[in-house]
């Protein structure tokens, strides 16, 4: 109960503080989330519906209210796949982009901030049994 009770009280914690950091930049961690995996691809900065989903395990009808949520904002567009005129591509726009590229280097201090008070030590640790904890759930 300890282990499992802690990391519920370090997610509710770290949520915060995330969308805390982003909250300047007029993002949550969701839509953070979605705009850092497209940047993440690489110019042109464009995936599939299924590739993002894949990789921010969530349900199509939570990624179709998210991408609508962005598209609203300005900051990614729908576009006909090339290669398959039946499929989208989603796709960073330029704002998206910057907002992004602003946002990252501030996530990136947020997350130091946040893991300030444990040593490198420490970090590495938690990171390898918490990398251990999620492959033993996932599998």
């Amino acid at each position: 109960m300890g282990v499992i009770g802690r990391i519920s009280r370090l997610s509710h914690y770290l949520e915060r503080g995330v969308n805390d950091g982003l909250e300047p930049f007029g993002l949550t961690n969701w839509s953070f989330d979605v705009l850092a995996t497209l940047r993440r691809a690489g110019a042109p900065y464009r995936l599939s519906p299924n590739a993002l989903l894949q990789s921010l395990m969530i349900t199509s009808g939570t990624m179709t209210n998210r991408i609508d949520h962005l598209e609203r904002a300005g900051l990614v567009e729908r576009a006909h796949n090339p290669d398959d005129r039946r499929s989208v591509l989603i796709t960073l726009t330029a704002a998206g982009l910057a907002l992004v590229e602003r946002a990252v280097a501030a996530h990136v201090r947020n997350e130091q901030r946040l893991l300030a008070h444990m040593s490198t030590q420490d970090q590495a640790q938690l990171a390898g049994l918490l990398r251990q904890f999620l492959l033993g759930l996932e599998s």
